[in-house]
């Protein structure tokens, strides 16, 4: 099913992955650009998906072969004419990135192509994210009078702070395999094999209980803004939640009794 315009929504109805849903940003015209009509769209479904008790995971991509998200709709950015207008729409950015790491379950990043400024900013709210080989990264901001901001700040955190200050400071677009070597991708593929990498994951996701991938996630958000302390009483708060239901327990009596029968 689709929803609005420019945002598509795709449940898998392959009977080996269920409970993934594919988002995809088609702004086709404008390497699918983030606009504020977009981005709205784009929030309200990840919001909506997010509500789904049975949902598994998300896959996030942009529409056709160029481009993932080449970044914040120029022609709007260009008729922002007061610092008002200004917040508004770079908090509408913010909130495209923040519905996909408060969304409950894993979010792959599908990279297709250029990725750039507020995509590169969505692809990092990713979970994990596996590009198209040739794909172009980059934060131009800077080389039009404007600093990199709101989830830019995830970067340190995936890539140091001086490839950071490289990315953010230049502005200049690196390659996918460069990416992969730093730490802002997880993996690089022809683009033929691109969803079977990501068929390779949603196999993992399949494999896994939905309520312990829900919690792993709630737990990872807390992580990023807790000291250590705190993030480890976090873990084990969660650790005793895990165990208000039977699934654990259950789960590893039914491993228990595969590998019984597997030595008979």
């Amino acid at each position: 099913m689709s929803t609005g315009t420019h945002v598509h929504i795709r449940y898998e109805t392959r009977p080996e992955f269920p409970g993934i849903a594919h988002v995809t940003i088609d702004n086709r015209a404008k390497l699918n650009a983030l606009n504020s009509t977009v981005i709205r769209e784009f929030v309200s479904a990840i919001e909506r998906l997010g509500q789904d008790d049975d949902l598994r995971g998300i896959v996030v991509t942009g529409w056709g072969e160029k481009a993932f998200i080449g970044g914040a709709d120029i022609n709007e950015l260009s008729r922002l004419e007061e610092p008002g207008a200004a917040r508004a729409f770079i908090t509408g950015v913010h909130e495209a990135c923040r519905c996909l790491r408060d969304c409950p379950v894993p979010v792959i990043g599908r990279v297709n192509g250029f990725t750039l400024g507020a995509g590169l900013e969505v692809m990092a709210a990713c979970d994990m994210r596996v590009a198209v080989a040739g794909a172009k990264l980059g934060m131009p901001e800077v080389r039009f009078g404007m600093p990199s901001v709101v989830e830019a700040a995830l970067f340190p955190g995936l890539i140091g702070w001086g490839r950071t200050r490289q990315m953010l400071l230049l502005g200049d677009m690196i390659p996918a395999e460069e990416a992969l070597q730093w730490g802002l991708i997880e993996r690089v593929v022809p683009f033929a094999d691109l969803d079977t990498a990501v068929d390779e994951w949603l196999t993992s996701l399949a494999a896994n209980s939905v309520r312990g991938m829900r919690l792993q996630k709630k737990l990872i958000r807390a992580w990023e803004t807790l000291p250590i302390e705190q993030a480890v009483q976090r873990g084990i708060d969660i650790f005793a939640e895990t165990h208000e239901v039977a699934e654990p327990r259950e789960l590893l009596q039914r491993f228990l009794d595969h590998q019984a029968a597997r030595k008979k």
